[in-house]
């Protein structure tokens, strides 16, 4: 059988003309980590989910328009794979990519102790590439740390890409940054120029873990 296109983008070697070593280095400094190939991801088991749009993200067509790719779903049905798996293919591509948690990123930022290391941090995370920035809404955060994350996605603004997952609809991100006046204009940043991937369902993980026990279950009755 004819693999799906969406299977053989994460096997191809993606053409790096950098050679092996620059490859390395850019998985290496992205900090994707481990993740399941697309290959692995089943395209049924969610309720809604578009195909095509995941397709399109993992072509990196977003990043070509310097455009946003925004996932939103409830917890277990992929969608930071998903955002993992486009990450691999930027690197793949030969884009320096940066891959983290919402609350790494600003744990970073504000243990920086003086303007100076602070102002350093934000460029940093201004000028990678791509930026990915997982797990936005799991936590809540203060001021500060919402106007710390409006700074980067300002600074990024129509310059370079972002990836954010997220399991809030945006009417909610007001709850994960109580009382920030920064937060209708951080989204407004985020939706501009954005690729807006919404997947529903029941989680992925809760059914094989409920597989599993069915069968441990079903061993134990033998």
């Amino acid at each position: 059988m004819e693999p799906h296109p969406t299977d053989r983008v994460h096997r191809r070697d993606g053409g790096d003309r950098a050679g092996p070593a620059s490859l390395e280095r850019r998985l290496a400094r992205s900090r994707v980590g481990r993740f399941k190939p697309m290959a692995d991801f089943d395209w049924s088991w969610p309720k809604k989910i578009d195909r095509e749009a995941v397709e399109a993200a993992l072509r990196l067509e977003f990043l070509h328009a310097n455009r946003n790719l925004v996932l939103i779903a409830p917890q277990g049905l992929g969608k930071t794979m998903i955002a993992q798996n486009v990450a691999h293919q930027a690197i793949l591509g030969g884009h320096s990519v940066l891959f983290l948690t919402a609350a790494q990123l600003l744990l970073d930022l504000c243990s920086q102790e003086s303007a100076r290391g602070l102002d350093a941090k934000l460029k940093y995370y201004s000028s990678t590439p791509l930026l990915a920035i997982d797990e936005i809404g799991y936590l809540s955060y203060d001021n500060r740390n919402a106007d710390l994350l409006f700074q980067v996605v300002s600074r990024r603004y129509e310059k370079k890409s972002l990836i954010l997952t997220t399991n809030l609809a945006f009417s909610d991100w007001p709850g994960v940054f109580p009382n920030a006046t920064s937060t209708t204009a951080l989204i407004d940043r985020v939706v501009h120029h954005a690729e807006i991937l919404a997947i529903e369902g029941e989680s992925y993980r809760r059914r094989e873990a409920q597989e599993h026990q069915k069968m441990r279950k079903t061993k134990a009755a033998r």
